[in-house]
């Protein structure tokens, strides 16, 4: 027993995830990492995210939600990878990281909505997870906090934060394809490109174009 308080994060493997594993650590939580197989494209995310959460000393739990894959349908698809829908999935995660929270008495589930995605507009707003809070707490009857400390950060910010703290950024992934390299054409790989450029970090990350 470390004396600190326990919380779960959600570790996709990609960059903003990990800034904010990093983040929680350096606010002397007792982290718990959490990502989840869905059926996705990248699987090399959860690669990372494994990774991720062993530079940070933390336990990582690996759930298996692969046999819901066909309520993705439109994000896992490979026919369909620049156009994915977060929020069709991010309530299944949020769920799953409350029931882990209880069963080690973690009061806190953090995840990592961040603010200049548009795609992810709903699961980032201040009333959508307060009011999953709420029901959190209803469920379970637990005093459980749900947090999304960057909900209004940018993602430069987000790299600049990630610097200070020691995020090994070329661990991290965010391509929507599952190759040796990111492609560097699809959406999730301009936006990584974009973040990294204004906040005039050198990007580690390697690039197929």
């Amino acid at each position: 027993m470390t004396g600190k308080e326990r919380c779960i994060v959600l570790l996709s493997g990609g960059l903003d995830s990990s800034v904010l594993a990093y983040w929680v650590r350096d606010r002397m939580y007792e982290v718990y990492a959490l990502t989840c197989r869905y059926g996705q494209t990248a699987t090399k995310e959860v690669e990372c995210a494994i990774h991720i959460a062993e530079g940070l000393g933390a336990p990582m739990k690996v759930i298996d939600l692969s046999s819901l894959q066909e309520i993705f349908t439109g994000f896992a698809s490979p026919s369909h990878v620049t156009i994915p829908s977060p929020s069709r999935f991010r309530l299944i995660f949020l769920s799953t990281a409350v029931t882990y929270a209880c069963a080690i008495d973690a009061q806190r589930v953090y995840y990592g909505a961040q603010g200049s995605d548009p795609r992810l507009y709903h699961v980032w707003r201040r009333d959508f997870y307060e009011s999953f809070q709420t029901a959190a707490r209803l469920a379970t009857g637990q005093h459980i906090r749900i947090e999304a400390p960057f909900s209004k950060t940018s993602k430069s910010t987000m790299v600049e934060l990630g610097l200070r703290l020691g995020v090994p950024f070329e661990l991290t992934w965010s391509c929507y394809l599952n190759g040796m390299k990111h492609c560097g054409t699809c959406q999730s790989c301009l936006d990584r490109k974009k973040a990294f450029n204004e906040a005039n970090v050198p990007d580690p990350t390697e690039y197929v174009k």
